[in-house]
């Protein structure tokens, strides 16, 4: 696809996939115009960028659906002084979107991804974005405390050392699994732990970092 298609196939999925999702948030839906979403895939996975659907890049790892991403930042809703922690991004697309409105953001990953997010985000001209490598449940807790955390993927359960890295009043939004069904929820950190709430029905392929272990009884 040339440039200009890419152009073309960017404002369809805004347009057809982002604006009907009960996405409100104006700066989202401009930010996901202006972003070139194909540049943060490998290959032959940049003609599938505007697809509408989770890409698979790795075995046990994939992108979200964009109009997941879009309605989870939309519950988030960040704003330009706050401090994010994005979890599982891959590329580095989310955090891009996230750079636009947030004062600064922290991508953690695992280092295959991480090195490519890095070369990625320099390439797109963003500098309000550090990238990290390590394992997804361990977070980045020498950045933070944060005013938001994201989950980019399907999660059994937020790991005690993650909610520890949110602030006092901070917000954390992620798809919790149970079985072939999903649920994005919203997050507050209180005093007692986080009281979460319902956003709206979603699935995500599970990220492994974020599944329960199975215990054995004998």
């Amino acid at each position: 696809m040339s440039k200009t298609d890419f152009e073309t196939a960017r404002i369809a999925m805004v347009d057809c996939q982002i604006r009907p999702a009960d996405v409100t948030h104006y700066n989202i839906i401009e930010t996901m115009l202006k972003v070139p979403r194909e540049e943060f895939f490998p290959g032959k996975l940049r003609e599938l960028a505007y697809a509408g659907d989770t890409l698979q890049i790795a075995p046990d790892r994939y992108s979200l659906d964009p109009r997941i991403v879009a309605k989870m930042l939309n519950l988030l809703n960040i704003t330009d002084s706050e401090l994010v922690l994005d979890i599982g991004g891959a590329y580095g697309y989310g955090a891009c979107l996230i750079s636009y409105f947030a004062q600064a953001i922290v991508l953690t990953e695992e280092l295959i991804f991480a090195k490519e997010a890095e070369r990625i985000l320099a390439e797109q001209s963003i500098d309000n974005v550090i990238v990290c490598s390590g394992n997804l449940a361990d977070g980045a807790s020498k950045f933070g405390l944060y005013d938001a955390i994201i989950i980019e993927g399907g999660i059994e359960y937020v790991p005690d050392q993650i909610s520890e890295q949110l602030k006092l009043g901070g917000r954390i939004v992620a798809i919790f699994r149970n079985n072939s069904n999903g649920e994005c929820r919203l997050g507050f950190k209180t005093a007692d732990g986080i009281n979460w709430r319902f956003g709206f029905n979603a699935f995500a392929p599970l990220l492994q970092d974020f599944k329960l272990k199975t215990q054995f009884v004998f």
